[in-house]
């Protein structure tokens, strides 16, 4: 743990940095294509109603709250893909899956910024891609770990899976939440059913820690959505700390991969 501190406390500020470069240029794209979100498709949860951050309608970004908390996802993400640049010998975490993780996450957050930012239709589209994104890695992770299938195999297999989820996004976007819990599921049982047993010294509190925080971070989300937790015009939204706690989620299953060891 101590030796994983140092490694943190070394990627910290040139993460953030990164992390505010993208914040940047994702602000100056939005300065290019809006602010006048009304020309574009709306999101379609604008028929029902998008969280319950008040839309401030004219502004470049219409949920400041839930679109700035999104950059936690870059963040851990950033963090991620510099931690698998470092030297760990005893992880048998792939780099290159790590990174995958990694740029997964930074896309997550990127499609949440772009979706509560404009609640357009090609928001919303990038926002689930991430999502897709992130659900596509675990499942495949499980099932490469349980077959023994290849790293190169395996990310063979996590294009085309990626391929066939964003086709289905475009073709049936009102299944894409849905779609989301069932590919998220089922990599879950997987993961702890097939593919634990066979990570070599995994520590298996990571994963149970980030489903905990998944649990609390969806609890939260049910809230805001129904309006049991919601104040509209505040900055402290329910939807915000389900970005937060989403990203946390997200760096405790990264700290889960990279505390398997080699068999060897």
């Amino acid at each position: 743990m101590a030796f994983l501190m140092t490694e943190i406390s070394g990627k910290f500020f040139p993460a953030l940095a990164m992390t505010l470069l993208s914040a940047a240029l994702t602000f100056s794209f939005l300065m290019i294509v809006g602010p006048d979100w009304t020309l574009h498709a709306p999101a379609s949860c604008t028929e029902t109603k998008c969280f319950c951050e008040m839309p401030r309608p004219g502004a470049l970004i219409v949920q400041p709250a839930n679109s700035i908390s999104s950059f936690g996802y870059v963040f851990a993400g950033f963090l991620m893909i510099l931690l698998a640049r470092s030297r760990n010998r005893v992880s048998a975490f792939p780099p290159m899956a790590a990174g995958v993780l990694g740029m997964a996450a930074i896309i997550v957050g990127i499609g949440s910024v772009l979706l509560h930012a404009t609640l357009t239709l090609w928001g919303q589209f990038f926002d689930v891609l991430g999502m897709y994104l992130v659900s596509g890695f675990f499942l495949v992770s499980a099932l490469a770990k349980w077959r023994d299938i290849p790293d190169r195999r395996a990310m063979i297999y996590y294009a085309l899976l990626c391929g066939v989820l964003v086709a289905i996004l475009y073709a049936l976007p009102e299944v894409r939440r849905w779609l989301f819990a069932v590919v998220l599921v089922v990599a879950i049982c997987l993961e702890l059913v097939l593919a634990r047993p066979m990570r070599f010294q995994v520590r298996t509190g990571y994963y149970i820690s980030g489903l905990i925080a998944n649990a609390v971070a969806f609890t939260i989300w049910n809230l805001d959505q129904r309006g049991q937790l919601c104040e509209p015009e505040s900055l402290l939204q329910g939807h915000a700390i389900w970005h937060l706690l989403g990203a946390v989620a997200l760096w405790f299953a990264f700290l889960y991969y990279r505390s398997e060891r080699s068999a060897t």
